[in-house]
C-alpha cells in the first residue's frame, strides 16, 4: 500500500492513535487507583467494626464473670474442699465398732466377758470393762488384747483388776479395766478398709 499522505499528516495520525491507547491506559489505571482506594476503605471500615465488635463482646464477658461472681464460686470451691478435708479427716479416726467388738470377742479367753468399751478423749485409744472367774483370767485378757498377732491394740495397760467373792454376776468374781492404744495401721479405722494391715 503507498502512503499517499503528507509526512505531517501521516505523523499526526500515527501521534492520535498513541494517544488514544495512552489515553485508554490512563484511565484504566485512574479506575484500578480508585478500586484499590474503595478497597482499602472498605478494608478499614470492616476492621474498625471488628475492633468494635471485639471490645464489645470482651465488656459484655467481663460483665457476665462480674455478673456470675466469679470470686464467690471460688471462694464456694475453697469451702467444698476444706469440708471434704475435714469430712476425711473425721472419718480417719471413725472406728467401724461391729468389727472391732467382734474381734475382740475373738480373743477373749474362757472366763471374761466384755462389759463396756467407752471411747476416751485421748485419740486412738478406749477404755474396756469386763468381768472375770477370777485374776488370773483378768490379767490374760490384756495379754490376749495386746498380743502384735491380733493385731488390735499396740499397748494394754491394765487400770485394774479387783475381786470379790461376793460378787456373783453369773460366776464372775472379779471386775477389770484395761486401757487400750490402736495399732498406727488399725484396720478397724473407716480410713483403712481395704489396705493391707
Amino acid at each position: 500500500m503507498i502512503n499517499l499522505l503528507p509526512p505531517e499528516l501521516s505523523q499526526s495520525y500515527k501521534f492520535a492513535r498513541i494517544n488514544v491507547v495512552l489515553r485508554k491506559w490512563v484511565i484504566l489505571l485512574l479506575l484500578m487507583l480508585v478500586g484499590l482506594g474503595v478497597l482499602g476503605t472498605y478494608g478499614l471500615i470492616i476492621m474498625h467494626r471488628s475492633q468494635a465488635n471485639i471490645v464489645e463482646q470482651n465488656t459484655a464477658l467481663q460483665n457476665t464473670l462480674n455478673k456470675d461472681n466469679v470470686s464467690e464460686t471460688k471462694s464456694q470451691v475453697q469451702a467444698i474442699s476444706n469440708s471434704l478435708k475435714l469430712s476425711v479427716k473425721v472419718l480417719s479416726s471413725e472406728v467401724l465398732f461391729s468389727k472391732l467388738l467382734t474381734q475382740i470377742g475373738a480373743v477373749m479367753p474362757d472366763g471374761t466377758v466384755l462389759t463396756g468399751l467407752e471411747i476416751d478423749q485421748v485419740k486412738g485409744g478406749l477404755n474396756l470393762t469386763f468381768d472375770s472367774t477370777n485374776y488370773t483370767t483378768g490379767t490374760q485378757v490384756q495379754v490376749n488384747l495386746s498380743d502384735p498377732v491380733n493385731k488390735i491394740f499396740s499397748k494394754v495397760d491394765i487400770e485394774r483388776i479387783g475381786c470379790e467373792t461376793t460378787k456373783n454376776t453369773i460366776g464372775y468374781y472379779c471386775e477389770g479395766q484395761l486401757r487400750a492404744l490402736f495399732n498406727t495401721h488399725n484396720q478397724f479405722l473407716f480410713i483403712n478398709q481395704g489396705k493391707s494391715s
